[in-house]
């Protein structure tokens, strides 16, 4: 049965999940608006992996004992400067959630909750995972550029990209 700390803990959790799912799906809209439909199909599996991560979350949360709420959402930026600002903004977001997952696995260590933080050791490595594919693209644009041919060739590259991409490309 988890504690209310640690199931409160875990519904912020999911809240995160949420909201990054709606965050990458407004940042799919907008490369679809500005003409970069590889960046916007990488976005919309992007959303659903975080959409995944929520219910994985949320089935645990029951599966525990617990109750798993679902929660209003902030509205997400809907508008973005350009492709660079839009995985800056990504891996910035990334890291946010790092922090997150890292504060609820502490809080499970404190709480004597092993199991739940066993649950959480797949987030730990997703998130670094994560972190190091936006990263990536990061570099392939800084090596690239945006301008002319160079942002055709990044959002090319970027719809090839699956989500492990990270982890075969170091």
């Amino acid at each position: 049965m988890l504690s209310k700390k640690i199931q409160t803990a875990l519904n912020n959790q999911i809240l995160e999940e949420t909201y990054a799912s709606h965050y990458y799906l407004s940042m799919a809209s907008w490369c679809d608006q500005s003409g970069l439909h590889g960046s916007a199909q990488f976005f919309y599996r992007h959303s659903q992996t975080e959409k995944d991560h929520m219910l994985k979350l949320f089935r645990y949360v029951n599966d525990a004992g617990g109750h798993a709420l679902v929660a209003a959402v902030k509205e997400p930026p809907r508008q973005f400067k350009s492709l660079a600002q839009v995985f800056e903004l990504t891996l910035e977001h990334e890291r946010h959630v790092t922090k997150s997952i890292n504060a609820l696995v502490e809080t499970c260590l404190a709480d004597k909750d092993y199991s739940t933080f066993n649950f959480l050791q797949w987030y730990v490595a997703e998130q670094h995972e994560e972190e190091r594919l936006f990263q990536y693209i990061l570099d392939l644009i800084k090596i690239t550029g945006l301008e002319g041919r160079g942002l055709f060739l990044i959002d090319r590259e970027i719809a090839k990209l699956p989500e492990s991409a990270a982890a075969k490309n170091s």
